[in-house]
């Protein structure tokens, strides 16, 4: 297994399991650290990889573009809820600066509102190179998208968040490992011809 499909991998996994303690199964656990930031993070920072294990072509760099851009915003997005999470007990100055964030439109839509969702958006364009060739997959990445984002911001449904979530990072791992990964390769060989 190659060295980028181990950094994707990890991502995948931190990733989910950031969406698990998102998702509240697990209780009170975050009191001491921030485990679901933690994870969202380090598994954002290594999805970034998907740019690399996908093959090059239009869709590709606009996928790659997005997601880029993805990393970037849940990176700051994760920056804000640690030091969200830093008040603890204090709701005054939590709310207080959740209020600035609100009225600072520079940070909220890049970091908050439109930004996160980049990451989303560039990782099921790239599921789009696959639709004819691994349909069920790619579908699982284009539908969990925007299902992780429906199911936590407007029906604040933890359960079917992570649902979505699943079927997301799954589609993705089927991508990673799909029939045929090789095929330019196996190309390249024929061309070639035996020595």
């Amino acid at each position: 297994m190659s060295k980028v499909k181990i950094q994707c991998l990890i991502g995948l996994f931190f990733f989910l399991s950031s969406y698990i303690f998102f998702s509240q199964i697990s209780l009170n656990t975050q009191k001491y650290v921030d485990w679901a930031h933690w994870f969202n993070l380090v598994g954002a920072v290594f999805l970034l990889s998907f740019n690399s294990i996908f093959p090059r072509n239009n869709i590709s760099k606009v996928a790659s573009f997005f997601t880029s851009l993805g990393v970037i915003a849940h990176i700051g997005l994760c920056t804000i809820d640690f030091i969200l999470w830093s008040f603890g007990d204090n709701d005054t100055a939590r709310n207080e600066l959740k209020q600035h964030i609100s009225n600072t439109p520079l940070i909220l839509y890049p970091f908050i509102i439109i930004g996160p969702s980049l990451l989303f958006i560039g990782l099921a364009t790239h599921a789009l190179n696959f639709i004819k060739t691994n349909t069920i997959s790619s579908l699982m990445v284009i539908v969990g998208a925007p299902l992780v984002g429906i199911s936590f911001f407007l029906l604040k449904n933890g359960n079917l968040m992570l649902v979505s979530c699943f079927m997301f990072t799954i589609g993705l791992a089927l991508l990673l490992f799909r029939k045929g990964n090789h095929k330019g390769q196996i190309e390249i060989v024929e061309k070639i011809g035996p020595n």
